[in-house]
């Protein structure tokens, strides 16, 4: 080798051991860090080695040393809980798919979570595990681990998967074995549990934790004895949890056994799922105390089963129900028959609460359905029952008792048994007699005729003739009513029924409203000679027989008549006193009428007849000639009474004494007031016919002829032709002949719109129209009469005009019309009607200060008919309720229950239950609306609210099972009345929600 490539050589070969030396150095130095990181990693130092493993990992060229730094970077990230962990350790595997490391990875990652109890995380690493690159011992932690992970995590299907393949391994196979004895536990596979546990129940650690399994296996397995038997022992070492549990098994052992005295201090000492009992848990409780005779008890579990739907739940409520019975609550016990008989899960238990169901319907009434329907659908559901002759009598006597005697006419329709003909006669009646109380009359009347078409009952069949000729009475059928009445009368059952004491009273009405006053006094005196208690009738009778004397121009008798009415009662006594006075007046005793007529202005003050007297007054001195005081009087009159009708005819009066005594000028400007003030009225007419003679008398005809050009109602060269035509029409009127007398009014209404008797010919007109009831077509007329000057046919136009704005809900419209009759009135019962209905009106229109003055206004009067009275107090009540002043609502609500029938009477019964619920007695209240279900089935409304009143009052007294139950029905029955069903939905979910708490049945509304 020459010398220059020697010196090459050496060169090269120093330059390459320099290199050489030079990477060995910094493999030497990155092995070193790498030991040092690995050192860091090993004692737990995982945040210092993760960073240490990745500046080496970023340095060294060394592929191995990078892979197993990427493997302790995500494997450090994992322990050290970083977001990225997983991604560090899927890229690990992603970047160095070769590394031998990798299935290491896998299963150092699952260990770590599976030994820090993060099961879940555990799985998913385990999953990505090669298994058969694992050694036999590997394999074996891997497979229980994985197994138990799953059972933590109550993926049963794979926990058995890889348990079972350790079943028989030394190490793991016990806890395999237990916990797939667990599986089989909570997979109800007893068999498959007993199996297990019997392995390793030898173990000590096991053998605390089996006692219970086993107790409960054997309960499952229907080893009752065993299972006493096994869990008897437990319950002084138990732990609380357990202890409760055992109590459960064995006194549900002690219950399936049917020992029901053992069972309960078990079954009690039981404290329930996470505090909560299920519907379960209380019907065993309830079912011990009820098979034991311990109602009270029994009632206090089984009422706590709420809202349920099962066989476990209708054999609880039957069972109820007849624990209520035993303890003598019909009312509850009807609300748990009735629940257990609307499931089907066992038949026999279904049909026995339906017949408990119908008969306590029977007995306490039913404010869900009709009595009649409940027993009706218990035959149809049932018609070979044992029971059936049983219930059908009970139905029958059902139409009757239920009072609900609309419904009960439906059930009755096609029913043509000898008994349902004579329960359908009765019904028929009784709900004519509904309808008449509510003055439907017309209505009531076909109903009393439907009665008499099936005269089965001979005193009912009376009674019906009775109500129908009185339902004549008030249509004004006066001859109808006649004849109804005499045929009651000549009836053989008539005198055993109590319509037959007043039998005289009623003919005798009807007698004078025919005006055949003979007849009337003969009947007014029979009943007077028979009547001496009923004070109110007797006080009428003897005003009633005075007017017949009266009108007959029997003066004496009249006079004598009057006198006994005022000795009688009080009742209308300024009345009687005026007409008494009057009757001296007509036999010639002039003196006496005026000193009468004098003594009535001073005694009554406030009489609606002061006015009538102040006339007849006026009208005596004229007589007895004191024309002065004629005068002061009529004047006075005019005074105090500018809109009465006797006004214009005193001034009238006035005038012609001026007349009369020949001060013609006087009588002139009387006459033309009268003719200005009161036109188109008798007197008017009258006036300018007097005040015609004056200006002949005075020669002064042209001034006459000026002065009646001034006034419209005045048609001279007509005057003839208007009173012919107007008489033509009141012949027909006056003869009954209806169709032609409207047709010869409107005629001459037609003629003469303003004529010289316009107002009687409108007043006439909507009478007639009135009864032949085309209402609409004599509003109009009435309408006009009232607005004319006041005359005698003021006060009827008042009343009918009123009658119907009232029947056409028109109340704005009434309330001034009704004022005007409240005051005009002279008759003191359309003074009555008007105050009456002026509280109505009001109360309607939310006037509830105006509407309950009218009604004390009507209070105050004497002798007020039951009707009205109540009517009164219950407008005072309603308007309370508005205002929300509940002390006066309570009283007149009191006051209304003394008095009210029908609807009216449920309303009063229900507030009588609700201020007793607010007032805390609740058992009280809860009578109440039984009887509202009894006795007013037919008023739903009252009834809904009253079935929400009940069950607040149940829950109140503790019974859950009664308060949620009343409620949902209340919700499914009576949809139809909206704000009863939402303020029942309101306190169910309140309940529910309560409930909840310790009963883990009960669902809540989320």
């Amino acid at each position: 080798m020459s010398l220059k490539k020697q010196f090459t050589f050496f060169i090269t070969l120093a330059f390459c051991l320099q290199l050489f030396a030079q990477q060995t150095a910094v493999y030497t130095s990155d092995l070193a860090n790498y030991q040092k990181a690995l050192q860091l990693y090993n004692s737990q130092q995982y945040l210092a080695s993760q960073n240490l493993f990745t500046q080496i990992k970023k340095e060294s060229q060394d592929p191995n040393i990078q892979s197993n730094c990427a493997f302790y970077i995500a494997n450090a990230a994992i322990r050290l809980n970083q977001q990225n962990a997983d991604v560090l350790m899927e890229r690990f595997v992603e970047d160095y798919p070769t590394s031998t490391k990798k299935n290491t990875a896998f299963v150092d990652v699952a260990e770590y979570y599976f030994v820090n109890g993060k099961y879940a995380y555990a799985q998913k690493w385990y999953a990505k595990v090669d298994e058969s690159s694992l050694s036999r011992t590997d394999r074996e932690g891997y497979n229980f681990n994985n197994g138990y992970a799953s059972f933590v995590t109550k993926n049963y299907k794979d926990a058995k998967k890889y348990l079972t393949r350790v079943e028989t391994s030394q190490k793991y196979g016990s806890q395999a074995k237990y916990y797939l004895g667990f599986m089989s536990y909570q997979g109800d596979d007893y068999d498959g549990a007993n199996k297990y546990f019997e392995q390793v129940s030898d173990q000590e650690k096991y053998k605390e934790k089996l006692s219970y399994f086993q107790a409960d296996l054997n309960f499952k397995l229907g080893k009752f004895e065993k299972a006493i038997q096994l869990a008897e022992p437990k319950l002084e070492t138990s732990d609380r949890n357990e202890v409760s549990e055992l109590n459960k098994i064995i006194g549900e052992s002690y219950f399936n056994l049917e020992q029901y005295d053992k069972a309960i201090p078990y079954l009690t000492e039981y404290k329930g799922k996470k505090g909560k009992w299920s519907n379960t848990d209380y019907y065993q409780i309830g079912y011990a105390y009820y098979k034991q005779k311990e109602y009270d008890k029994a009632i206090s579990e089984f009422n706590k089963i709420v809202s349920a739907d099962n066989s476990v739940a209708q054999n609880a409520y039957y069972h109820l129900g007849e624990s209520y019975v035993n303890v003598g609550k019909k009312q509850e016990a009807l609300n748990a028959f009735r629940n257990a008989s609307q499931m089907d899960y066992d038949l026999k238990i279904q049909e026995d609460a339906w017949l408990n169901y119908a008969k306590i319907s029977y007995q306490i009434g039913n404010a869900y359905q009709s009595v009649p329907q409940v027993l009706n659908t218990y035959l149809e559901k049932y018609p070979e029952t044992e029971y059936k002759d049983e219930i059908e009598t009970l139905l029958i006597d059902s139409y009757i008792t239920s009072k609900n005697y609309k419904e009960a006419l439906v059930l009755l329709k096609n029913k043509n048994s000898f008994e349902s003909k004579v329960a359908y006669q009765k019904v028929a009646f009784y709900r004519g007699l509904e309808l008449f109380n509510e003055s439907k009359y017309q209505d009531a009347e076909a109903m009393f005729d439907n009665s008499l078409k099936e005269q089965q009952d001979q005193k009912f069949t009376a009674r019906a003739i009775f109500w129908k000729a009185e339902t004549d009475y008030n249509l004004t059928n006066y001859d109808d009513a006649l004849i109804g009445f005499k045929q009651f009368a000549q009836h053989s059952e008539a005198n055993v029924t109590t319509e037959y004491q007043n039998l005289d009273y009623n003919i005798a009405y009807t007698y004078f409203k025919q005006k055949n006053y003979d007849q009337s006094t003969t009947y007014f005196n029979q009943f007077i000679q028979k009547n001496a208690t009923d004070k109110v009738r007797l006080n009428d009778a003897y005003l009633r027989l005075a007017d017949g004397y009266f009108v007959s121009s029997s003066y004496n008798k009249a006079i004598a008549a009057y006198d006994q009415a005022m000795q009688v009662g009080t009742i209308e006594s300024d009345y009687a006193y005026f007409q008494k006075a009057m009757s001296y007046g007509y036999i010639g005793k002039q003196d006496t009428q005026t000193s009468q007529l004098e003594q009535f202005i001073a005694k009554y003050p406030k009489s609606k007849l002061r006015d009538d007297a102040m006339y007849a007054l006026g009208n005596s001195y004229v007589k007895a000639g004191l024309d002065d005081k004629a005068i002061g009087i009529y004047t006075q009159l005019k005074k105090e009474y500018r809109t009465s009708p006797f006004t214009s005819k005193g001034q009238l009066r006035q005038g012609l004494v001026y007349y009369n005594a020949n001060q013609n000028q006087q009588a002139l400007t009387v006459f033309k007031a009268v003719a200005k003030d009161y036109p188109n009225t008798p007197e008017a007419n009258q006036a300018v016919s007097t005040a015609r003679l004056i200006y002949i008398d005075l020669g002064q005809v042209d001034q006459y002829a000026t002065w009646v050009k001034t006034l419209d109602f005045v048609e001279v060269t007509n005057a003839d032709l208007d009173n012919a035509t107007y008489q033509a029409a009141e012949i027909q009127y006056l003869d009954e002949n209806v169709n032609s007398a409207i047709k010869q009014f409107n005629g001459y209404l037609n003629q003469f719109p303003s004529g010289l008797h316009a107002t009687q010919a409108h007043f006439y007109l909507a009478q007639l129209y009135f009864k032949k009831d085309l209402k609409s077509n004599a509003k109009p007329h009435y309408a006009y009469v009232v607005t004319q000057t006041q005359s005698e046919f003021s006060e009827e136009a008042l009343l009918r005009l009123s009658q119907i704005q009232l029947d056409n809900n028109n109340w704005t419209e009434a309330i001034p019309t009704l004022q005007r009759l409240e005051t005009e009135a002279n008759f003191p019962q359309n003074s009555l009607f008007a105050q009456s209905n002026l509280m109505q009106a009001n109360y309607q229109l939310d006037n509830y200060d105006q509407a309950v003055a009218y009604a004390e206004k009507v209070l105050a009067k004497n002798n007020l008919d039951n009707k009205v009275r109540s009517d009164a107090y219950v407008i005072i009540a309603r308007s309370a309720i508005k205002t929300n002043d509940m002390a006066k609502a309570r009283t007149a609500y009191t006051q209304v229950e003394t008095f009210a029938t029908g609807e009216t009477a449920a309303e009063a019964l229900y507030y009588n239950a609700y201020f007793k619920n607010k007032d805390g007695l609740y058992a009280e209240s809860n009578t109440v609306t039984q009887r509202l279900a009894k006795d007013y089935s037919g008023y739903k409304y009252y009834g809904a609210k009253g079935l929400v009143i009940m069950a607040k009052n149940f829950y109140a007294l503790g019974d859950a099972f009664q308060a949620t139950y009343i409620l949902e029905s209340v919700i499914k029955n009576f949809s139809n009345f909206e704000d009863v069903k939402t303020e029942a939905q309101t306190q169910l979910n309140l309940i529910k929600a309560e409930e909840a708490k310790t009963n883990s049945s009960v669902i809540t509304e989320d």
